[in-house]
């Protein structure tokens, strides 16, 4: 059986801890691949059009064999879920153990996902630690067991691990504020994502 990890964001734009996070995911579980899926219509945020979101990602993941961008939710319309996502990605990929890469945060909401429960129990969940704001391992260790307690209140359970990554801050938000300030970007992300980002015109507002 292979063991693929699925990789879902807004990726507005990627940038180095990005990449950091699928290399870690990568060798720390023996993963055949990271498929990087880009979501169409994320749905608390307004984002840059899915065409550059997902040029930028094939630009940074072009050089590592082991990643692949899908565009399983461009085919898709409405809003972005993840568990059509994985449900998707299982009739490509069959005779797969699943890991799904999820930031703290955004695994703190999965209790309150679309089909949030039944998801948690689809996958094991790699965790990238926000180590941010005098955060701790401990505190975060924490805040995932009150995931699993979330769960397990409605019989649910979930195998998760953090990846063990050195701290990166650095976030698309920050680079978003940094184009629309003017600030240089380089080294925050790959060369090649800085210089779409300035020949689109991208976050300049």
């Amino acid at each position: 059986m292979q063991q693929l990890a699925i990789f879902g964001g807004t990726f507005d734009p990627i940038h180095w801890g990005h990449l950091l996070v699928a290399e870690t995911a990568l060798h720390q579980v023996s993963l055949e691949k990271v498929i990087w899926v880009p979501s169409l219509n994320p749905p608390h945020k307004e984002a840059a059009l899915f065409e550059h979101r997902v040029e930028m990602l094939q630009l940074a993941t072009k050089d590592n064999p082991a990643f692949t961008v899908s565009l399983v939710e461009g085919k898709r319309s409405g809003t972005s879920y993840a568990i059509n996502t994985l449900m998707d990605l299982s009739a490509c990929y069959p005779n797969t153990r699943w890991y799904w890469i999820v930031g703290l945060d955004t695994f703190q909401t999965l209790p309150h996902w679309y089909r949030g429960r039944e998801l948690a129990q689809m996958c094991n969940w790699l965790i990238a630690p926000r180590l941010l704001g005098g955060e701790t391992i401990t505190q975060s260790e924490l805040i995932c067991k009150q995931v699993e307690k979330q769960l397990s209140k409605h019989s649910n359970t979930i195998d998760w691990q953090f990846l063990d990554i050195p701290l990166v801050g650095v976030s698309s938000s920050l680079i978003r504020k940094f184009c629309r300030e003017r600030k240089s970007i380089r080294y925050l992300v790959p060369e090649s994502v800085r210089s779409y980002i300035a020949n689109n015109n991208l976050y300049s507002k």
